[in-house]
């Protein structure tokens, strides 16, 4: 097991110390010791085994912050995980130690109103790995609710696990624009959450699927995973009326969903404006926070416009996709890592600079 080649203090009964990521400012990250709490009668104690690396961990590495997501004192990074059971509260009935599971990372109050009609991923109360103050899951070991982690079957890898995270967020995304066998999508950015929103649109049964992107590596990548089409574009929102009939000829057909990744005023004007009467645009990506957008215009052909929070009940879907074949993740994971304090660093690094790194992951 990886410690970062470091030793604090004295540890009783020859028992390993847990250790874990700590982000301790911008650009800090520490390799230090994590003490687990109590393992409660519904609790698990699971040994982490892959864990990915997302926007959003490099984002709280650079800034300490997201939104209204303030990093104020020291927090474990992580929340992309798969593990291994280690030892289950008295309580637990579905798992037992060395069962291989993929990890929620969110847990509601599950007693509000939206908790009780099954929208969790919108409670107020919601805590989940790695957003402040809740600790999240890059370490040897964690102690998380049994009900949120899920038995893997055993042609799906630890690795394939810890993809379950942003895999939701592409399913959560098709569930709520509805995608089926008869609907032509869209999908602006073609980075990882673009990809997984790409592969789950195919999964639900999206028989065209146009992709588009900025960078040519990227719209490659999604050419290899299977898109149809791939239309590169500017920066520029002087190009939009260019773009969407570039967009609008490589579909062939009306564009029912668009699946904005990227959330920045040029790719939402860029769907409102491809998208067909009647269609829909979701919003995943959450670049700019505010936008001047053409809603008039989309509104007046009855364009619906819907967004995304995470995700909800989503990983046994997740993980029966990934059974079936229906979806490969294994592409997406580009770089990888061991738990070192030195691999940690060069890890997170890979990741901020993008390039060809689409998924880094850490095999603890």
């Amino acid at each position: 097991m990886g410690k970062g080649g470091m030793s604090h203090g004295d540890v009783k009964d020859g028992e390993e110390e847990n250790m874990a990521a700590w982000l301790l400012g911008v650009n800090n990250l520490k390799i230090q010791p994590f003490k687990l709490p109590p393992l409660g009668p519904h609790d698990a104690r699971i040994r982490m085994k892959a864990v990915g690396i997302c926007r959003s961990d490099v984002h709280y590495l650079k800034e300490m912050r997201i939104a209204d997501f303030v990093v104020k004192e020291p927090m474990v990074i992580g929340h992309e995980c798969a593990g291994i059971i280690e030892e289950v509260g008295s309580e637990v009935k579905h798992l037992v130690p060395g069962d291989r599971v993929a990890i929620e990372p969110g847990i509601g109050c599950m007693r509000c109103d939206l908790c009780k009609e099954g929208r969790y991923n919108l409670c107020p109360e919601m805590k989940s790995f790695a957003s402040p103050p809740v600790h999240g899951s890059l370490a040897n070991q964690i102690v998380h609710p049994a009900d949120v982690c899920f038995k893997l079957p055993d042609d799906v890898s630890l690795e394939e696990g810890a993809m379950c995270e942003p895999l939701s967020v592409g399913v959560h995304a098709c569930r709520r624009a509805n995608v089926g066998p008869e609907t032509n999508v869209l999908v602006m950015g073609a980075g990882p959450i673009g990809l997984v929103t790409m592969l789950s649109a195919r999964a639900f049964g999206s028989s065209r699927i146009v992709i588009v992107d900025v960078d040519d590596h990227r719209l490659s990548v999604a050419k290899q995973l299977g898109a149809d089409k791939t239309v590169k574009v500017s920066t520029s929102l002087n190009d939009i009326p260019t773009e969407v009939e570039q967009i609008k000829k490589a579909m062939g057909g009306a564009i029912e969903i668009s699946f904005d990744c990227v959330g920045f005023t040029k790719t939402m004007s860029t769907a409102l404006s491809a998208t067909s009467s009647g269609g829909k645009v979701c919003l995943v990506g959450l670049g700019h926070t505010e936008m001047t957008l053409p809603i008039a215009p989309a509104a007046i052909r009855e364009v619906d416009v819907v967004g995304i929070f995470r995700y909800k009940n989503t990983w046994p879907l997740c993980i029966e996709f990934l059974r079936s074949g229906k979806i490969d993740v294994k592409p997406l994971i580009t770089h990888r890592f061991g738990f070192s304090q030195k691999e940690v660093e060069e890890a997170f690094e890979t990741s901020a600079r993008g390039g060809t790194a689409i998924k880094v992951m850490f095999n603890l």
